[in-house]
């Protein structure tokens, strides 16, 4: 399996006087645990993820003004902003080096940013919470040191809900889109595969391949797949429990109704695994 990376740079057409592109929104598998700041065997496991991540900014119509981050390792019962000006990193992972438990990512917060946010879920009915004291776990702040390593653009993370309710998520994307049109990235940042006990298996396959299908799909019908994921061959077998799966729809329900592109599709530690951008 090969690396897909349709992240190439896009021009907008503000020079013409034609309406500028929106940002898009993408769902990332974001490694495991600190992966790309330590020593593997085989030393290059990561590179093609890596290599993906790094591509995404520099793909984008501009440079966001801003980057929300829709974060597998925060769950609250209602969906929770951090909202605060200067974000503690949470060392949220295990049995890794001791260099990894002193990586720094010094990116601002965005507490005005954080409240439009709120702004949003309350115009939509939403039920949420500010917390100013909130972290970054590393669903947040590893992939944005490979994705953004000079750490100057503002970001907020936001929780996924605690119930893990798919159509609960893709209407949290809903109305998150308008940020898209006020150049700010939306990244739902999780894992198209996250069952430890079956990595490696070739049923993984089958359930990329179902991704892959579904992110193309009309809006509509993309929208009820995502709903009944569960339906999917092999679905819990590539997710015991799905809340890596869950930021995807987050992603999705941003969406307009284009289909996605997978801007990474290979092996990580012998499972197949993709990424999406929806444009």
């Amino acid at each position: 399996m090969s690396t897909t990376n349709e992240t190439t740079a896009r021009l907008t057409n503000d020079a013409v006087g034609q309406v500028p592109v929106r940002m898009p929104s993408a769902y990332i598998t974001h490694g495991g645990g600190p992966c790309f700041f330590m020593d593997w065997d085989p030393p290059h496991a990561w590179d093609e993820l890596r290599a993906a991540l790094e591509a995404i900014i520099p793909g984008l119509p501009r440079r966001p003004r801003a980057i929300v981050v829709v974060t597998a390792h925060w769950e609250s019962p209602e969906f929770a902003i951090a909202s605060g000006a200067t974000p503690e990193l949470i060392y949220d992972y295990g049995g890794f080096p001791p260099h990894t438990y002193s990586l720094t990512y010094p990116a601002p917060g965005d507490p005005e940013l954080a409240a439009r946010i709120g702004d949003l879920l309350t115009d939509a009915g939403i039920a949420h919470r500010l917390d100013p004291d909130h972290g970054w776990d590393h669903g947040v702040f590893i992939p944005l040191k490979v994705m953004e390593p000079d750490a100057d653009i503002p970001i907020v993370a936001v929780s996924v809900r605690a119930d893990l309710d798919p159509e609960a998520h893709l209407e949290l994307g809903r109305a998150l889109a308008p940020l898209r049109d006020d150049d700010v990235l939306i990244v739902a940042s999780g894992s198209s595969f996250h069952h430890f006990s079956n990595f490696g298996s070739p049923q993984a396959v089958d359930f990329d391949q179902w991704l892959n299908d579904t992110v193309v799909a009309p809006e509509k019908e993309r929208w009820d797949a995502l709903v009944d994921w569960e339906s999917a061959p092999y679905a819990r077998h590539a997710h015991g429990r799905e809340e890596h799966l869950i930021p995807l729809m987050v992603a999705a329900g941003a969406a307009d109704d284009l289909p996605a592109t997978t801007f990474f599709r290979a092996e990580l530690m012998n499972t197949a695994m993709s990424c999406f951008r929806f444009d």
